[in-house]
């Protein structure tokens, strides 16, 4: 199995994609990764050379470059002869943690849409601390700024596919992130979304979600526009990581007592920051293209990069994407509601 890896993408590029690469190497021995990044900056990085493949290329795309714009201008950039080589058939599945929307162009103008999907989203699974349910699929997180009531309800049907196909969830519950529970709130286009995602017989539809209840597991699957997604996922990180620092500075500021209680408290600790920490979490799936493309968080490190790896590998192993596109056009009915769209 295959990877091609954007090595020049994200913050920590290319340090920290090389140093996730060989970990997920020495982790899983049926992979194989090929790098395509700027050799000179990529090559010193490369402790050992097994299943480990260096694509030399020109260009880079950097995180604020206009994404449609730098795919079509660098030919030569990582990301795009990383996504060229999962067209042409030699690698099996596409990662970054470049340019969100440069990865999201990629991989309906290279890559490719399936037939049926109008605007392919990201998704991924997100720690739930309430329900009955260890996680829950969120989707779009920053793929496309703007959505049609249309889009939304697609992302119903995608979302409870991936939740009940990948993550095993049994009639997922479906909620729409809107700035109230009413379905009257929210601009047109979720007033809009609501409406169609109520008349839905695709999907186990329950109204509308506050960003504040999302994490207490009140749904299985969370819909919202890339725009809306991005901040509330960015705003969850930023809070999980201010309280742990702060829980940190409290038990250090409370004294022997402070740290004895710390002591004793120390692998309920260990569990919550695994469970809050993005880098332990796997990345965002591209639902909607013809062969799997994983973005991971821009500031990913190393070991988020692993645990990615580790990802894909299980998404070609149960063939998700040729699931996906058979669901697709089992339910090419259910996906056209956009015709009773006002």
């Amino acid at each position: 199995m295959k990877i091609a890896i954007d090595a020049m993408g994200g913050d920590f590029a290319p340090d920290e994609i090389v140093k996730g690469v060989e970990l997920a190497r020495d982790r899983h021995a049926g992979l194989e990764f090929q790098l395509f990044g700027t050799e000179s900056k990529v090559r010193p990085l490369i402790q050992n050379n097994d299943r480990i493949t260096l694509i030399p290329t020109t260009e880079e795309i950097e995180m604020g470059e206009e994404p449609v714009k730098a795919m079509k201008n660098k030919p030569d950039s990582s990301l795009v002869r990383a996504a060229t080589a999962v067209k042409e058939g030699t690698a099996d599945a596409l990662f970054s943690a470049g340019n969100t929307g440069a990865i999201l162009s990629s991989a309906i103008f290279i890559v490719g849409r399936i037939k049926g999907v109008d605007r392919p989203a990201l998704a991924s699974a997100i720690p739930s601390f309430g329900g009955p349910n260890d996680s829950f699929v969120f989707m779009d997180l920053g793929a496309n700024a703007e959505n049609k009531p249309a889009h939304l309800y697609q992302y119903g049907i995608l979302g409870s596919f991936y939740a009940q196909s990948v993550m095993g969830i049994q009639n997922p519950r479906v909620r729409l992130l809107n700035n109230g529970g009413e379905e009257d709130k929210g601009d047109e286009t979720h007033k809009a979304a609501h409406q169609l995602m109520k008349q839905a017989t695709a999907f186990n539809f329950l109204g509308n979600v506050e960003a504040r209840e999302i994490l207490e597991g009140t749904a299985d699957v969370v819909v919202s526009d890339g725009f809306s997604g991005n901040a509330a996922l960015k705003a969850m990180e930023g809070t999980a990581l201010t309280m742990m620092d702060q829980l940190k500075d409290s038990i250090k500021s409370a004294g022997f007592r402070g740290m004895l209680g710390a002591l004793l408290m120390k692998p309920a600790l260990r569990s919550l920051k695994h469970k809050m920490d993005f880098n332990e979490q796997g990345g965002a799936v591209v639902l909607g293209v013809k062969a799997p493309v994983v973005k991971t968080h821009g500031s990913a490190k190393a070991n988020a990069v692993a645990n990615t790896m580790g990802q894909i590998q299980t998404m070609v192993q149960e063939n998700l994407v040729e699931k996906t596109t058979a669901f697709i056009k089992e339910n090419a009915d259910a996906l056209k509601a956009k015709k009773i769209e006002k």
